[in-house]
């Protein structure tokens, strides 16, 4: 096609910090069916999720099937699982957070060189949301790392694989350490209620946990690690079975059996709770050519880390020249509240959006859902940076998520959702999180206590 903007890729988006495009082309559901195979993993929890409670629908995650769907679109779909979530407690069958154990003398050592954060700081029975990078600064995962003991971490990863990047990297460098996954399959506590439930599961010493702490515990006889932690911007817990392909079945009956009786349920993983609560999502809002100062992680890349680490040195020129008023980058992730009908499902596609001045086709949607609560549209896409530096005075490392912009864009939704067939609607930047969590991540905390400074000034 001679014409760029009939191209199905959408080649006027500015792509060029990457090596590969994502793929922009509005291909929608085709509405296929997955196959199950040997070739993909089983969790310890797929009987339960899949044939006993009647999970509808899957999506593979780190290479093992992942429940999205428990609630019947008829019933209410995910919108109905929301209101279990935010108003009751809800039971997640989250196995494929594959746990990667780095066990041995070096353990701190190995994972204080593959993380930005500083690992020396994290107590034995704590944990850290973290970020691995590569030497480009790309993001590689975004777990949760627990130390579970001064010689041993669990990387609870995300939807990328890292047990074979920790290996690689120790390859020449002899830490002394082993590397292996483990037998390990957490599932998640979520909701007003959940600790409601927990203290009947395992005791009332887990009212004691701080937010990332741990717990070791005991559910049925089967030994559990627990933790104060969660995906949804909710209260909520991890439960982490140990020996889970034995014991799965013996934590999760009466887990789910304790949720129900408080009037909750099984649901699939709060998406539309967690792009309120401005969570990201590996692979759709970032991946392994996203640095962190373009998706609001900038609060992990320390400026006085004393040790050295991947990717030190290529942030660190980034974080200069951010702070120099610099933009070293095309695109910048924010977000944006949206018009049009509803969005009460997951988008398939990456939808486009375009400079209202223009008309140019110029981003692309990572997260869009409807929030009830804003009673609007709300999701997370890549704009240009250039245009939100020249209407704003925010230096667009974090400053950006801070307040409500009046910078507009629009967003070419599928008909289904759109005021009109075939025109997009408005869009406006919006301070992130829309939704305030229970428990404020690092950088969330911050700008609360930034804004209490200012009022007691």
């Amino acid at each position: 096609m001679s014409d760029n903007n009939e191209h199905p890729n959408h080649p006027s988006v500015d792509q060029s910090d990457r090596v590969l495009p994502r793929n922009l082309r509005q291909s929608g559901d085709p509405g296929i069916r997955m196959l199950v195979s040997t070739r993909v993993r089983k969790s310890p929890f797929f009987h339960k999720s899949f044939n006993e409670e009647g999970a509808w629908r899957c999506t593979v995650y780190n290479r093992i099937y992942h429940p999205r769907g428990l609630v019947e679109p008829e019933d209410g779909g995910a919108m109905a699982e929301y209101e279990a979530l935010t108003e009751k407690v809800t039971l997640w069958d989250v196995a494929v957070e594959r746990q990667i154990r780095v066990k041995g003398p070096d353990a701190e050592a190995l994972t204080d060189y593959v993380i930005t954060r500083d690992a020396t700081k994290i107590e034995p029975m704590h944990g850290k949301y973290v970020i691995l990078c590569n030497e480009n600064g790309g993001i590689l995962n975004d777990p949760v790392l627990l130390r579970v003991a001064e010689d041993e971490f669990w990387f609870s990863i995300s939807d990328s694989t890292l047990m074979q990047w920790l290996q690689g990297v120790n390859v020449g460098m002899d830490f002394d350490v082993e590397i292996d996954e483990i037998d390990v399959a957490p599932m998640q506590i979520q909701g007003p209620l959940s600790e409601d439930v927990m203290r009947e599961v395992v005791g009332e010493e887990v009212s004691d946990i701080p937010y990332y702490g741990l717990m070791d515990a005991e559910v049925n006889g089967a030994e559990v690690l627990v933790s104060q932690t969660g995906f949804s911007g909710e209260k909520g817990f991890e439960i982490y079975v140990k020996d889970a392909m034995e014991n799965a079945e013996r934590v999760w009956d009466p887990v789910l059996e304790t949720v129900k009786e408080h009037g909750g349920m099984q649901i699939a993983p709060g998406h539309h709770r967690r792009i309120a609560a401005g969570i990201l999502s590996w692979g759709q809002d970032m991946d392994h050519e996203t640095s962190p100062f373009q998706v609001n992680l900038g609060y992990q890349v320390p400026s006085g880390k004393e040790g050295d680490y991947i990717g030190k040195e290529e942030l660190e020129r980034q974080q200069a020249l951010i702070e120099d008023g610099e933009y070293p980058f095309s695109l910048k992730l924010v977000g944006l509240k949206m018009a049009g009908e509803p969005i009460r499902d997951y988008a398939p596609d990456f939808w486009i959006v375009s400079d209202p001045e223009t008309g140019e086709e110029c981003g692309y949607m990572t997260s869009p859902w409807w929030n009830p609560d804003l009673e609007t549209n709300i999701g997370l896409g890549f704009v240009p940076a250039e245009k939100l530096q020249a209407e704003t005075d925010a230096t667009l490392d974090d400053e950006i998520y801070e307040e409500d912009l009046d910078i507009e864009f629009e967003v070419h939704l599928p008909d289904e959702y759109a005021e009109e067939t075939g025109e997009p609607v408005y869009a406006t930047v919006a301070e992130v999180p829309f939704k305030e969590s229970v428990n404020p991540s690092a950088r969330e905390q911050a700008k609360l206590h930034a804004r209490q400074d200012a009022n007691d000034d």
